[in-house]
């Protein structure tokens, strides 16, 4: 498997990158380090069930979700969605390799502020062996619609 076909229309369609194989892996923390990236640099994406549907929360590898700064941010409502539902919705990609692009995927996202720090930006492509790499410009572009609070501790 290569870049998930939705969000490779997307990306050709919006911002400037390049790819990066790796290893195959089955964490994102893993990836970091199989790529040789600080894990602040690879952005990850985790699906959250919400009573109006599903939203895509983008945080870095190196940090872990913390649901309760989630819920004060957005609602008691927020869970983490299950396996089945994932695959529902990114039906493109590898199981737990979610590319943290939702707006391809008709998705709403929060993106924690850490990530804003760094100066360039790794995203998983969609399976176990491909990072997409772009700068923070660019990335920043892809998210222009997300809200960008603190919801993560480190891992």
């Amino acid at each position: 498997m290569t870049i998930a076909p939705t969000l490779k229309n997307y990306l050709d369609r919006n911002v400037s990158y390049d790819v990066v194989t790796h290893d195959p892996t089955l964490s994102s923390l893993r990836t970091a380090e199989a790529s040789h990236i600080p894990g602040g640099m690879l952005a990850k994406g985790i699906v959250l069930r919400t009573d109006g549907g599903y939203l895509l929360a983008v945080l870095p590898a190196s940090r872990r979700i913390q649901l309760s700064e989630l819920r004060a941010l957005i609602g008691d409502d927020v869970e983490l969605a299950d396996e089945q539902e994932v695959a529902s919705l990114f039906e493109d990609c590898a199981v737990g390799a979610v590319p943290p692009v939702g707006k391809c995927y008709g998705l709403d996202v929060i993106v924690d502020d850490s990530i804003e720090r760094q100066p360039e930006v790794y995203l998983e492509g969609g399976d176990h062996k491909t990072l997409v790499h772009m700068s923070q410009a660019q990335f920043a572009q892809l998210m222009a619609d997300a809200r960008p609070p603190h919801f993560t501790a480190s891992a």
